[in-house]
């Protein structure tokens, strides 16, 4: 996994966190890869519904931790969101067609990517959120792509 050296972004709020993922939508190409990383709760979610609505998805957003990945379709690319919290190795990721997905050319999202991350090679876009000092906010990091 190469991201680069990352840039600090804080947002105050879920609304906020959502924007920068709307921001960062408008830099996706086809095939684009974001790895996640954050706690359970972080914001990972929100910051993934605001990628899709950059992409100009209608869909409702929702974490795809009992059915691995949710599809996106009707936007400017379609966004495959992946959630690899119960997957134990980069094995049970090609078993669900990763490679398939990566052909499509739309956007990977993955949650929980420290998983499977001898999976996910070449130039993928590295996203570390966290929580901030207070409630709302959050601390995020984004490696890979200028923003």
């Amino acid at each position: 996994m190469n991201g680069g050296s990352g840039v600090r972004f804080v947002t105050n709020s879920e609304g906020e966190t959502e924007a920068l993922g709307t921001r960062l939508a408008d830099k996706l190409a086809p095939g684009a890869v974001i790895a996640f990383t954050g706690d359970l709760g972080a914001g990972k979610t929100a910051f993934t519904r605001g990628l899709a609505r950059g992409l100009g998805i209608a869909d409702r957003v929702t974490s795809p931790t009992f059915t691995i990945v949710n599809e996106y379709e009707g936007g400017r690319l379609p966004l495959f969101h992946f959630d690899m919290y119960r997957l134990s190795s980069s094995d049970e990721l090609f078993d669900v067609g990763w490679e398939d997905y990566l052909a499509r050319g739309g956007v990977c999202a993955v949650e929980w990517s420290e998983n499977v991350s001898d999976a996910l090679e070449g130039d993928v876009i590295v996203l570390e959120i966290r929580r901030g000092e207070s409630d709302g906010q959050r601390v995020i990091e984004i490696g890979g792509i200028e923003l």
